[in-house]
Order: C-alpha cells, then sequence, then structure tokens
C-alpha cells in the first residue's frame, strides 16, 4: 500500500469534509463548509496536509497559525488505514510546516470522549493543559454536522 503526501488544497475539502464526518471532528455548516476551509486554507496555505492511497484521501490535517501560535484544527485517519504512522505522519508534516513560519508551540482541542485521539496525542508529547479552561462563543447561530 502506498501512501503519498501532499499540501491540502480546497479541491481536497469534499474528501475531508467526508473524513472528518465519519470521525466527529466537531464540525459544524459554516467554519467547515467549502468556503470556510477555503479561507482557512489561503490564510494557511503551507501548513495543512493530506495523505492519499489510490487517488482517496486516507487521512488530513488541517493547521494553522495567527502569526504567533499553531493551532491543529481537525486530524483524522481513516480506521482502516490507522496504525500505519499516517497520523504521526501528518503531524510531523504540519509541525515542521509551522517551525519554518517561525512559530513555537501549538495547541489543539480533542473532545474528552475521544479516547483514541487523545492517546494518540498523549503519546506524541502532546500535554494536558489542566489549569486552562476552555472558552467559546459564537457569533453567529452554528448548526453541528457531524452528529
Amino acid at each position: 500500500m502506498d501512501i503519498n503526501y501532499r499540501l491540502m488544497t480546497p479541491e481536497d475539502q469534499p474528501q475531508a469534509l467526508k473524513l472528518w464526518i465519519a470521525c466527529k471532528n466537531g464540525l459544524n455548516e459554516k467554519d467547515d463548509s467549502y468556503e470556510g476551509i477555503e479561507k482557512y486554507l489561503k490564510r494557511n496555505p503551507t501548513t495543512s496536509f493530506v495523505a492519499t492511497c489510490e487517488d482517496n484521501i486516507v487521512g488530513v490535517i488541517l493547521c494553522g497559525h495567527d502569526g504567533r501560535r499553531g493551532f491543529i484544527q481537525h486530524m483524522s485517519v481513516s480506521p482502516d488505514k490507522r496504525r500505519l504512522g499516517i497520523a504521526r505522519h501528518l503531524v510531523d508534516l504540519a509541525l515542521e510546516a509551522l517551525k519554518k513560519e517561525g512559530i513555537n508551540k501549538v495547541a489543539l482541542v480533542a473532545f474528552e470522549y475521544n479516547e483514541i485521539g487523545n492517546a494518540f496525542w498523549e503519546s506524541i508529547g502532546f500535554t494536558e493543559r489542566t489549569d486552562l479552561v476552555y472558552r467559546n462563543k459564537a457569533l453567529v447561530e452554528l448548526k453541528k454536522i457531524d452528529t
């Protein structure tokens, strides 16, 4: 099985969205729409990647920064392609891209119930911050699309 890696493009969004929905990444119809992802990729053109196998996206990481801090927005690997090093390779690509842009620290949010994801992040050195309270405020009504 040949896995290839490349920068994510707006054209990848339909396949990426399917994968994120299957993996319950916490999506909404505005931020994760074609336009929302396209806007994110234009702002962060060098930090998001896909893994492909036979022209199908089997892994994707949406990653960017605000000039100060990196942030991994969504990262998923197809369940039938897990434990092959795809997730680790995608993370390595994204972190290296952030370093090239002068970013020194990266954060992410993982659902507490996502035991597989949390175990993965812990295994590659992402530590849990128990000294923070994550806060969120929607500026418009957002409808979930992955439930």
